[in-house]
């Protein structure tokens, strides 16, 4: 439990600890500050991970779904501190807004999950391949390095790190069995990271200058302060964020064959929105579940929400030991791109044995998967496509996940709900509705 949880860790590091380096980075935070802060998102997405896989009362799906800081707020979030006139009440304004847009998410959270009658096979299959389809360019900018705007960027050293950490993970789960191939990836992540050290790739200083022991002082940065703009600007990401949510848990579902239903959407939602609103108190940001994880999921096939629950423990401990959250740090960015490949890959995989059984020998099916994985995929081939239009929007249209999904839900609607009889749009979505015996690893 203790490894293949570790595991959970390593495979989402590096999306928990980019977004406070990159808004902390923004602000103008200092190195002290910003490790401070770092800390307290592994903190915070250690608790909501525990919301999420023990779960307390109607909270929690009570899957192997791990949550941290979601990427959907780093750009109004960034807006949001470039708009502040006084750059101390940057993070107050930001920590105000999550609060708020937490707390609404939490009422509106039974009501958003309603919408799963509308996500047969044909819509979860398409969404669940868009998410793989959307973190594969995360691992290839991995791979490439560390800074984009480093002339080595891209070089042969970090592609070659990168190819030889994925050759690790394939040879393993090729030629070893039992425990040894259930933490591949982890692993690849530790050769890859002792390969790299002759090249000068991998750098112990993150290790020498924590401090062994630290805590996420409440409020640390300052009292919350509530801006209207703010406010509904992190309210229009936790949308997003409850959309990308709903998605990776219909994809969880799937893969540990218990189907998430409505009452397990809710209250997943429920343990990402409650999450959000107690991450601010220690100095974290918004959080949602972690579509990486699910890859390592569908890989290892270890289902167990203990032993996500297990890396929650971890990521806990990393924000309480800062010397201990460095360890990780020491990984380099072209070994995680290396592994990364396959934990992605693998969950557009899945989406598409979603789809081999969603009936795509019907026209109006393959047009719902055609048109929705293009406009899912807009995102990623043009990142600029949208640039025209106000940066509220952005928000939305710039995540592939997000439009993909909502064009497989409208779509859908068109072609089996809208002029049908009761009886025909209801047996549409059956097969995304009728329960299936969970495994016992996950009750």
């Amino acid at each position: 439990m203790a490894t293949t949880g570790l595991q959970h860790v390593a495979a989402m590091y590096a999306g928990v600890v980019a977004p406070p380096l990159i808004v902390g980075a923004a602000i103008g935070l200092s190195g002290t500050e910003l490790t401070f802060l770092t800390g307290a998102c592994l903190f915070t997405a250690g608790l909501a991970t525990f919301l999420q896989t023990l779960g307390v009362w109607k909270i929690g799906a009570r899957l192997p779904l791990v949550n941290g800081v979601t990427f959907a707020g780093v750009a109004p979030t960034t807006a949001i501190a470039a708009a502040t006139h006084d750059r101390t009440d940057a993070l107050p304004v930001i920590f105000g807004a999550v609060i708020v847009a937490g707390l609404l998410g939490f009422l509106a959270a039974p009501f958003f999950s309603k919408a799963v009658r509308f996500f047969p096979p044909v819509v979860t299959g398409t969404v669940i391949t868009l998410i793989g389809v959307s973190l594969l360019p995360v691992a290839f900018g991995w791979a490439q390095g560390p800074d984009p705007a480093a002339p080595d960027y891209g070089s042969p050293t970090y592609l070659g790190l990168a190819a030889a950490t994925l050759l690790i993970v394939l040879l393993l789960r090729r030629f070893t069995r039992g425990f040894v191939k259930q933490i591949a990836v982890l692993i690849g992540l530790v050769a890859g990271t002792v390969v790299a050290i002759p090249f000068g790739v991998t750098d112990f200083g993150p290790v020498a200058d924590a401090d062994v022991v630290g805590f996420p002082t409440p409020f640390h940065f300052g009292a919350p302060q509530f801006q209207i703009a703010a406010i509904l600007s992190m309210c229009v990401v936790m949308v997003v964020s409850m959309t990308e949510s709903t998605a990776d848990m219909l994809a969880l579902g799937e893969i540990v064959e218990r189907p998430a239903d409505e009452r397990t959407i809710a209250a997943g939602l429920r343990a990402d929105t409650l999450g959000s609103a107690i991450s601010p108190l220690f100095n974290g940001f918004m959080c949602s579940a972690f579509a990486q994880n699910i890859g390592l999921v569908a890989m290892t096939r270890i289902r167990s929400r203990f032993v996500v629950a297990a890396g929650g423990g971890f990521l806990v401990l990393m924000g309480l030991c800062p010397t201990a959250a460095s360890l990780i740090a020491v990984v380099p960015r072209p070994v995680l791109g290396g592994a990364g490949v396959v934990l992605f890959g693998s969950v557009a995989a899945s989406g598409i044995q979603t789809l081999v059984r969603a009936g795509l020998e019907k026209d109006e099916n393959v047009l719902i998967v055609a048109v929705s994985l293009a406009v899912g995929i807009v995102p990623i081939t043009a990142p600029d496509f949208y640039h025209a239009f106000p940066g509220t929007a952005r928000i939305v249209l710039d995540s592939g996940i997000s439009t993909g999904c909502v064009a497989a839900v409208a779509l859908n609607l068109v072609f089996h709900h809208l002029g049908r009889r009761p009886e025909a749009a209801k047996g549409t979505t059956a097969t995304a509705a009728v329960p299936r015996p969970a495994p016992q690893s996950i009750s």
